[in-house]
């Protein structure tokens, strides 16, 4: 804008005190200070406004425009609140400087002049009353269509809503686009956080106080990070839908709790868990998995419960046809299979490794259950999946099927953290130490010999060496442990030595 137009904005009452002849100078942006040398915080080409409480006498006009016309501004805009009027030293001060000089009247704000001059800011005022119409029509009820139409419509601007794993939620999006912005959003330091994508730049605002492992992230085209007060408004907005939209999901979560209590106890009736069966949206010859799961920081002393937060996570990974029981023994979902228990298995482990991806300290623990029909697998099918839910916390996350519980694995994975580390260290400290001593290679040979059934011959071959060489490690083996790898039942306690370890 030139100094021209805004001595010309009647509503302002500007008065032009000195620089008649720079009238066409163009000024890009408002300065507001009263510190006597503000030349470190100015770039030039600003309007400063000041209230000139920096002057205690005449000389200080010369050096205040003197730092003034260093530092390149365009004018000075002076207001007379303090001292009642503008001295005629400033006047001249800008006259000798040819810094043009403008009264502001002691009832204009500087902070009125800031907006009306200042494009970006009528911009943003006009784009707040448009916000303000949206947050109107959410809460009357519209949904998320509804919002991101009224933000193409009033702002102009895309937007979708995206889960931590990569669902589209709402809005329109490809799905390349969907993932890369899910990872973005868990890996972000903070939040808004912008993005520089192939197909354009996005500003991902947190919705809502949920985990990030559950959380939905607000996608807005463009780079916001300058108008975040807009994208929070926007996510407010989702946050309340989304709010909206649990309120059902209580209702459906309470019937799954209790169709699994049911479920559990002795002479349950098969008409209730069928009437069960069926809020799960599962027919009784439908075939279907009962799948169990805990999402949670190892060593956190604080932070949301396994289950609860479980529970969340899985509903967002199999949405919207699932509810999950947050329990003692982790969250409970009954789920209709589309395929295979397999194929159930495979898209949870492709979110969780989304989730460990983007969260690196988290651990996502999911046991599945084998296909199942009809009421009566139901109790069987959550003792499943508990179990492999529990073996995958053995194995610090994981997604674990039934076919994989029904091993020595199981077993082990049930036995207390400092029982199974005590008999590993009892049984193979002495080959871990006599390994380091000499620079040997005796637990390594055991685990071959093991895995290779007892062979001499396989065992060399696939440790490269001798076959007297493995004969001559067994026999030192026999010897620190006191164990016969002849004998199964010394062979059994070696193995799951190294299995515990």
């Amino acid at each position: 804008m030139r100094i021209r137009d805004l001595v010309g904005i009647a509503e302002l009452r500007l008065t032009l005190l000195a620089g008649e002849e720079h009238l066409d100078r163009d000024f890009t942006g408002v300065q507001i200070t009263d510190l006597p040398d503000p030349g470190r915080y100015l770039s030039g080409g600003e309007l400063v406004l000041s209230g000139l409480m920096w002057r205690n006498g005449p000389e200080d006009s010369e050096r205040f425009v003197g730092r003034l016309a260093e530092a390149g501004v365009a004018a000075l805009g002076a207001g007379s609140a303090w001292l009642g009027t503008v001295p005629d030293d400033l006047v001249r001060a800008c006259r000798a400087y040819g810094l043009p000089l403008l009264a502001v009247p002691v009832e204009v704000s500087f902070r009125t002049v800031a907006e009306m001059v200042t494009p970006r800011h009528a911009e943003l005022r006009d784009a707040l009353g448009r916000h303000r119409r949206i947050v109107a029509a959410v809460a009357e009820g519209a949904g998320l269509p509804e919002l991101f139409a009224l933000m193409d419509e009033e702002l102009a601007m895309a937007g979708a809503v995206v889960s931590a794993t990569g669902a589209l939620i709402a809005g329109a999006l490809d799905r390349a686009d969907a993932v890369r912005l899910a990872h973005e959003y868990l890996s972000a330091p903070r939040l808004p956080h912008a993005v520089r994508a192939p197909s354009g730049t996005f500003t991902l605002f947190g919705v809502g106080r949920e985990h990030r492992a559950a959380g939905w992230a607000l996608v807005c085209g463009g780079d916001l990070l300058g108008e975040a007060d807009l994208g929070f408004e926007l996510a407010a907005c989702v946050a309340l839908e989304r709010t909206r939209m649990e309120e059902g999901r209580r209702v459906e979560r309470r019937l799954a709790e209790q169709l699994i209590a049911l479920a559990r106890s002795a002479g349950s009736d098969p008409a209730e868990l069928n009437a069960g069966l069926r809020t799960c949206g599962i027919g009784p010859a439908e075939p279907y998995s009962v799948v169990n799961a805990t999402v949670a920081r190892p060593g956190a002393t604080r932070g949301p419960d396994p289950a609860r937060l479980g529970g969340q996570v899985l509903e967002e990974l199999l949405r919207p046809r699932v509810v999950a029981a947050a329990g003692a023994d982790g969250a409970v979902a009954l789920v209709p299979l589309g395929g295979t228990a397999g194929e159930l298995a495979e898209t949870l482990r492709a979110g969780a490794r989304a989730l460990a991806a983007g969260l690196p300290g988290i651990r996502v623990s999911i046991g599945v259950s084998a296909a199942l029909t009809g009421p009566s697998a139901i109790r069987g099918g959550a003792e499943e999946a508990g179990h492999a839910r529990r073996l995958a916390e053995a194995r610090g996350g994981a997604v674990v099927t039934s076919d994989e519980i029904y091993t020595h694995a199981l077993l082990l994975a049930t036995v207390p953290d400092d029982v199974r580390r005590s008999f590993a260290a009892r049984t193979l400290d002495p080959l871990f130490d006599y390994d380091r001593r000499h620079n040997s290679d005796l637990v390594r040979t055991l685990g071959t010999f093991l895995d290779c059934v007892g062979s001499w011959n396989a065992c060399a071959e696939r440790l490269h060496v001798h076959v007297n060489t493995v004969r001559y490690r067994i026999r030192r083996v026999e010897e620190l442990t006191g164990r016969d790898l002849s004998a199964m039942a010394d062979r059994v306690d070696l193995f799951l030595a190294l299995r515990a370890n």
